[in-house]
């Protein structure tokens, strides 16, 4: 029998264009969706609920996640007319469930969003700690804090794995606290006279509740913007958080609001095309404006991969004369993930047999290997994509087997492989441009009549290049008999080479090529 952990997304960059999610391939389950027993979802980051949605109508197997996580959950199937709600399976915060010979105990634990849990899984032949997302929070301001306790009595009872976060394994330390965020946010908005704006993720609704606790102690209204974050402060308050706050105000009534006593709390913070953080900047937003001596906040991780988009913004609000804060220059942001001493602390109550290092790159992993021996933990298991893992007591854990694996993308509202046509294609228009040439063959001539139109070539002459096409297209169309129409494949194909061939040799491109005969 088969459970999963989670089924998530990531996002796609500049060369894939047209992408914006990549979701794993399940191909391998789908095939064995008779014995899986359910999904369980850890919390309701993108990249651990994400891909549900587009994968669960393939499984149509039950869902489990406490109770912030199902409310995300719900809102996704509905945005997709899916009635989840007979699937959906609420599990109480710190409460166990049943799924066939495996023992799921949820335990609370602290990251960047409300409700992240670690799984512990029973079996008959040994427990399994799924750590998920995780950092060690003394104090994470909303939520309950890291059970301890329970980790040390799982770990007392004998973990044969621990499936451990690798994502900060090289930072030093400990990971901080959101509660020490809240009081350095306060120290600098405090001394603010103008707008400011702070940008931060919408799944993070400690840090949230922060910039509503900063707009009532400098006596600002505060204003919600972008999508995801309307979202978020919805279903939090569904589930019974962010009690007390002051009333967000509509961003059209905002702007009536003198300029000392207005905070706005947007999206995109890392420059998300589509974010509300770049429409503000880009002067694009309807409600919403900045201007000189306004303070923008980063209050969030620059991602590595985003480094170029948000310091073209960065720069852009500085020509602007506006002041911009990150965690670059002050202290603005926790990351979620546990550093060394945070880890240090997991491996000493849970004291796992062995352990399979996830969530990170290949060095991350690596490296995390190398922490885990410093921890005396006896065994270690370096996977990949698709790697199973055979865990048996009194063996040695091994890689025995490869599972297919692979990606999706979402090319609009429709999955497709890596390779797939349409990418290829895009990628190629993206590259080389498009050249497109309709032929007019008139009966009993041995000319033709050519339209030509291009798009991303770089032609200077214009007219120059149009006529030394137009003579290759003559050329290649005298060596068949342009009346017979069983030759249409074969003259169409000689053309598009000859197009191809002549504007490589005068633009260095080979332009995705179309071709149209045309009869009169």
């Amino acid at each position: 029998k088969w459970i999963i952990v989670d089924m998530g997304v990531t996002f796609a960059d500049d060369s894939i264009p047209g992408i914006d999610l990549i979701m794993p391939d399940p191909g391998f389950i789908i095939d064995k969706k008779d014995d899986l027993l359910g999904v369980v979802l850890t919390h309701a980051h993108e990249d651990h609920i994400g891909a549900v949605a587009h994968i669960w109508p393939e499984l149509k197997c039950k869902l489990y996640a406490t109770p912030f996580t199902a409310v995300l959950i719900t809102e996704k199937f509905k945005e997709k007319k899916i009635d989840i709600s007979s699937y959906l399976k609420i599990v109480p915060l710190n409460s166990k469930i049943k799924l066939g010979e495996f023992e799921i105990d949820f335990v609370s634990l602290t990251h960047s969003i409300l409700e992240p849990n670690g799984l512990s899984i029973k079996t008959p032949l040994g427990t399994i700690l799924h750590t998920g997302d995780w950092k060690i929070d003394p104090n994470p301001l909303i939520g309950n804090k890291i059970d301890e306790e329970k980790l040390k009595k799982i770990g007392d009872e004998g973990v044969s794995a621990m499936i451990c976060d690798s994502t900060n394994i090289f930072s030093p330390g400990r990971a901080g606290s959101e509660s020490d965020v809240r009081d350095s946010l306060l120290r600098i908005m405090e001394l603010k006279t103008k707008r400011i704006l702070v940008t931060s993720f919408a799944s993070n609704v400690a840090r949230m509740e922060s910039i509503f606790y900063c707009a009532k102690k400098t006596g600002r209204s505060i204003c919600l913007v972008g999508r995801s974050m309307h979202r978020i402060y919805k279903a939090a308050k569904k589930c019974g958080y962010l009690k007390g706050l002051i009333e967000p105000l509509e961003p059209r009534d905002a702007k009536k609001v003198s300029k000392n006593k207005i905070l706005y709390l947007a999206t995109g913070s890392q420059g998300e095309p589509m974010g509300a953080m770049n429409r503000i900047i880009n002067g694009t937003h309807p409600e919403v404006f900045l201007e000189d001596g306004d303070c923008i906040i980063f209050s969030s991780k620059i991602i590595p991969g985003n480094e170029k988009k948000l310091y073209k913004l960065h720069n852009s609000l500085v020509k602007d004369e506006i002041e911009v804060i990150s965690e670059e220059n002050n202290f603005v942001h926790v990351s979620g993930h546990p550093n060394r001493d945070d880890l240090k602390d997991m491996y000493n109550w849970i004291k796992p047999e062995t352990v399979i290092p996830v969530h990170g790159e290949y060095r991350h992993m690596v490296e995390h290997i190398n922490f885990a021996k410093e921890m005396q933990v006896p065994n270690s298991v370096k996977v990949e994509n698709g790697d199973i893992v055979r865990l048996y007591p009194g063996k040695k854990p091994v890689v025995y087997d490869k599972a297919p694996s692979g990606r999706l993308y979402l090319d609009g509202n429709v999955s497709v492989e890596e390779d797939s046509q349409s990418i290829k294609e895009r990628k190629s228009l993206s590259e080389n441009g498009i050249l497109d040439v309709s032929i007019i063959i008139q009966d009993k001539k041995t000319n033709v009549k050519t339209k030509i139109s291009y798009r991303g070539l770089p032609i200077n002459e214009n007219e120059e290049f149009l006529i030394g096409l137009e003579e290759q297209i003559n050329k290649t169309a005298r060596t068949f008999s342009l009346n017979n129409k069983k030759q249409e494949t074969n003259i169409i194909d000689s053309i598009k080479i000859a197009c191809r061939k002549y504007t490589k040799e005068k633009t260095g491109k080979k332009p995705v090529t179309n071709i149209n005969l045309i009869r009169t």
